[in-house]
């Protein structure tokens, strides 16, 4: 698998995505995957705010949620079945504005997929929209993808067997993710302007269908939920 980074121009609010994309990668191969950030994901949609006071940003986060709350740092909220930070709100790299998550990054991978599927004539693509994450007692974010369209994003290990004739009972790859997380280590995540990415030979499987929900688990079934629960009341 490779990943190529790609430096493009200033990406304006509103400008097309799909031109843009096709301005900097002229050339596909059949089988690629097209990485695009959220940020520019959001622009292309005019997904902006002026930056909000601190009440107004309070009712950004619940009006951006299903659940938020206010931590020493940041709102931390459940949008979309993933904890993250300010309902993916940014304010960097921003012109003053604060840029929200696209409306629908599932949607918008599967429109921009057909788009350039149509441009550079070729029968097998995949998008993916990323966004970044701290994960628990981690330090740096990882990638997340928070929308693809072309591939499975999850592979499923659960009643295949071991090298020693075990049966997976909870074993999953989230392709998705580590898609994300090999692209946005080329990207980056400060002024390099690199918004997209090119990932070739990638090792997944195809599909014209893809299960919105499949990398997602109720908050009642997370692993980590009864050990940070217990963490917070010793803490308190």
């Amino acid at each position: 698998m490779q990943v190529l980074p790609v430096q493009t121009h200033l990406y304006k609010e509103g400008e097309n995505l799909e031109t843009f994309i096709a301005e900097h990668i002229p050339r596909v191969k059949n089988g690629s995957i097209v990485v695009v950030t959220s940020k520019i994901a959001a622009l292309a949609e005019r997904r902006t705010l002026p930056l909000p006071s601190e009440r107004e940003e309070a009712a950004l986060m619940r009006r951006e949620s299903s659940f938020a709350i206010k931590t020493k740092w940041v709102w931390l909220t459940l949008k979309d079945g993933m904890i993250m930070a300010n309902a993916g709100a940014d304010k960097s790299n921003a012109a003053g504005k604060m840029i929200l998550l696209p409306k629908d990054s599932f949607a918008s991978a599967a429109r921009l997929r057909r788009a350039l599927m149509k441009h550079y004539r070729i029968s097998k693509l995949g998008v993916l929209i990323t966004d970044s994450r701290v994960a628990p007692l981690r330090a740096g974010v990882i990638g997340v993808a928070l929308g693809y369209a072309g591939f499975k994003g999850v592979k499923d290990y659960r009643g295949k067997k071991d090298l020693f004739g075990r049966p997976f009972v909870f074993e999953q790859t989230n392709v998705a993710d580590n898609l994300a997380s090999a692209a946005i280590l080329v990207m980056g995540e400060g002024a390099e302007r690199i918004p997209l990415a090119l990932i070739e030979n990638a090792p997944v499987e195809w599909t014209e269908r893809v299960k919105k929900d499949e990398g997602r688990i109720p908050p009642e079934d997370d692993l980590y939920l009864p050990f940070l629960g217990r963490f917070a009341k010793k803490r308190i």
